[in-house]
């Protein structure tokens, strides 16, 4: 009875997951399998907060499952279906850089800019709450250029590797990625859509910069 319990457990969180990607992919939104928090009989007793074999896990849940992730992350809906049948409980992994970026500010100061952009009727586009601690706010891309010229960086980029050590303001933007929707974290919350995705287009960052930035400010 318990196996079969754990089965249907299994069974709907790999739905679950599996729905959630593609419908990221029918907006042309590439997506990977994540780690997620171990269950009960994975832990063995230990204190493990992450499925991936690190020790001292520095991003527990939040990380893809293979350091391929920038070359392998699809939008077709078979390889979707297949990655999360493998890994029923995986967390949904978005690269940034690509169709969109994404700004990562602290949970306060997600709330004081919706609360000004609502206010000055300022253009937003999704907003999700990675267990109500941070906010990530998804704008348009500078993309990628393949001439490096083209390209023009920012203080406030963020690569995976230095998350940690930016606890403000983060700017996801190529070779970066977030945990999406409804991925769980190791504290049994999960990340969730204040303002779920849609067709219309993402504003451009440059517009919500100062808000966030302001609203960072405030949030102290």
């Amino acid at each position: 009875m318990l196996a079969v319990s754990g089965n249907r457990r299994l069974k709907a969180a790999r739905d679950r997951m599996a729905s959630a990607a593609r419908e990221y992919a029918a907006l042309g939104w590439p997506s990977f399998p994540g780690a997620h928090p171990p269950n009960a009989a994975d832990r063995k007793g230990g204190d493990r907060a992450c499925s991936c074999d690190r020790i001292g896990c520095p991003d527990p849940g939040a990380h893809p499952v293979s350091a391929a992730w920038a070359h392998q992350a699809s939008v077709d809906t078979a390889v979707i279906d297949r990655w999360w049948a493998e890994r029923p409980q995986a967390n949904i992994i978005l690269p940034t850089g690509r169709v969109f970026d994404v700004f990562d500010v602290p949970a306060a100061a997600g709330t004081l800019a919706l609360d000004r952009i609502s206010r000055e009727d300022l253009p937003v586009g999704p907003v999700a709450s990675v267990g109500g601690d941070r906010s990530l706010f998804f704008v348009a891309t500078r993309g990628a250029p393949v001439d490096e010229d083209e390209w023009w960086s920012c203080q406030l980029d963020c690569s995976p590797e230095d998350v940690a050590e930016t606890p403000g303001m983060r700017w996801h933007c190529r070779d970066s990625y977030v945990v999406a929707p409804p991925s769980v974290l190791p504290s049994g919350r999960e990340v969730g859509w204040l303002r779920p995705p849609s067709s219309d287009p993402l504003p451009d960052p440059l517009r919500l910069l100062e808000v966030l930035s302001d609203s960072c400010d405030a949030a102290g």
